[in-house]
């Protein structure tokens, strides 16, 4: 097929995400994957909000939530009696909940997606090496007809925790295994439990340490659970020695049997059932490990390949997902020859610590016991206050939310013609950055309106404007679209004070505030981005 602008190794939802954002802004890309086919696997299941909130941005949300069940919380046991209860509330701001979708579903959606913008994904072909220079990476590929060699601007190394992209980089991946083997199984169960709650029940010895684990995920399907529990001795196995490989997912030859799973319920459910129609079994060992860089030269590694870590709070698929999300109009930017120097370098700076950080807490939980921090397992509190890309922090008193934080949503806007109120995420959905002047009765039209040319120049014309018009102030004169702050929501989310300018990145993170905003200011922040 020739060469390319991006190859993206790996057609998991990573790679796929990374993949879709790419073609969404018209760029080049080839995705390859060594299956022959998607698995079956019900591996990934938790879906977090802000990953919800991404695919709303990408025009997926609404196939998601009707192939998705709901996930209220976690109903805990202990010794056959009820333990912790966890519900997942949060704040009325944030547009969506928590969700359970099997992985392959998730696969199944965002290929979809990638062939609607004209891709597709090359089976049975991996990576088998590559080299680069100042300018291209050569990536010799295996695929089905023989070797080929593949010239691309850049390469995402998608392709999990057993890495080729990172082993032929030389990359350290520091970490350590789990002792504990564990299998997973997709199966169905008749117990009256209330629905939309995962179980976790436990046995404790008479020092109170957990000895057995039983987990269970709701899957779509009346009574369906993707259920994880220790495995067996007689399943068990020496896990590898250490530095041979990573001992991390899932583990070929050895599939649980109904029976293994039953012998596990009739010890640890917290009512009489009876586990049938299985789908799906295998076993799998954890690791936690992180990369030292995420980025090497032109070649980029996201999701497992980068960071693993145990299943504690469904983080990993969704910690990848924004990853790519991150990642993709940055690699767009550059192959349109509009990034400034260092946008790319942006991607190590702000994902690293979101991975370290990751890692860090999942171990802690998987060792110390769970506690959900609701907003922070939704992955809405990840911030990159201390981006390169981003205005510095303006310290205490500043107004929330701050340069480097997630863009929260605000309903109740409307426009002059339409008589439906709209969402703000309505109008950061799209492939550029976003620009809102925040404007009152005293604020001058002339002076924003030379902000947003301004804006629109520094950034090659890859940014929309929108005035946000709290009560009594004029929209006539601006020049750009227009919203009216009727109920006075977007002023109390953000705490805006006009005249405002607001810029928002593609991955809805704010990049800056502006309180009286000036054309020589905007010009100057959007430079960090644009060329």
């Amino acid at each position: 097929m020739g060469d390319t602008e991006v190859l993206v190794v790996g057609a998991g939802p990573v790679g796929l995400t990374a993949a879709v954002e790419l073609r969404r802004r018209g760029v080049g890309c080839r995705v390859v994957d060594r299956l022959d086919e998607p698995q079956p696997c019900a591996r990934a299941v938790g879906i977090q909000p802000r990953t919800l909130e991404v695919w709303d941005a990408m025009g997926l949300v609404r196939d998601a939530l009707d192939a998705a069940v709901p996930l209220y919380g976690r109903l805990g046991y202990v010794n056959g009696e009820p333990g912790q209860r966890v519900d997942l509330k949060l704040p009325p701001d944030v547009p969506y909940g928590f969700a359970a979708l099997p992985q392959y579903e998730t696969e199944r959606l965002l290929t979809a997606r990638l062939e609607a913008y004209g891709g597709r994904i090359e089976r049975g072909t991996e990576l088998l090496g590559l080299e680069q220079d100042a300018d291209a990476v050569r990536a010799r590929l295996g695929t089905p007809g023989g070797t080929e060699t593949v010239q691309a601007r850049y390469v995402v190394g998608c392709d999990g925790a057993h890495s080729r992209t990172r082993q032929v980089l030389g990359l350290s991946f520091e970490g350590d295994a789990f002792p504990e083997e564990y299998m997973l199984a997709d199966v169905e169960v008749d117990w009256d439990l209330p629905s939309g709650y995962t179980v976790r029940s436990v046995h404790q010895d008479a020092g109170g340490a957990t000895d057995d684990v039983l987990v269970c995920v709701p899957l779509p399907g009346r009574g369906r659970y993707r259920m994880s529990m220790l495995v067996p001795p007689e399943l068990s196995v020496p896990a590898p020695a250490a530095g041979e490989e990573v001992a991390h997912g899932l583990e070929s030859g050895r599939a649980p049997e109904l029976r293994d799973i039953q012998a596990v319920l009739d010890r640890l459910s917290p009512r009489p059932t009876t586990a049938r129609s299985m789908r799906w079994s295998s076993v799998f060992r954890i690791s936690h490990r992180l990369v030292d860089r995420y980025a090497a030269g032109r070649v980029f590694l996201a999701g497992d390949a980068a960071h693993i870590h145990p299943p504690t709070g469904a983080q990993g698929m969704n910690t990848g997902v924004q990853d790519a999300y991150n990642l993709a109009w940055k690699l767009a930017l550059a192959t349109q020859g509009v990034a400034a120097d260092g946008l790319l370098a942006s991607y190590h700076a702000e994902r690293h610590p979101v991975g370290e950080e990751v890692v860090a807490r999942t171990v802690r939980h998987a060792r110390e016991g769970i506690e959900v921090e609701v907003l922070r397992e939704a992955q809405l509190l990840v911030r990159y206050r201390d981006s390169p890309l981003v205005e510095p922090d303006p310290g205490p008193g500043a107004p929330e939310p701050r340069p480097g934080d997630r863009a929260p949503d605000c309903r109740g806007l409307t426009g002059d013609i339409a008589a439906y109120p709209v969402r703000l995420f309505d109008l950061l959905r799209s492939s550029h950055h976003t620009l809102l002047l925040y404007a009152d009765a005293g604020s001058a039209a002339e002076e924003l309106r030379a902000c947003a040319t301004a804006a629109r120049a520094a950034a090659h014309g890859r940014l929309n404007v929108f005035a946000v018009l709290a009560p009594g102030a004029p929209g006539e004169g601006l020049g750009v679209p227009r919203v009216h702050d009727r109920d006075d929501g977007f002023r109390r989310q953000y705490a805006a004070r006009a005249p405002e300018a607001i810029v928002i990145r593609p991955d809805a993170h704010i990049s800056a505030r502006f309180h009286r905003p000036s054309p020589t200011t905007l010009a100057t922040h959007l430079a960090a981005t644009f060329a």
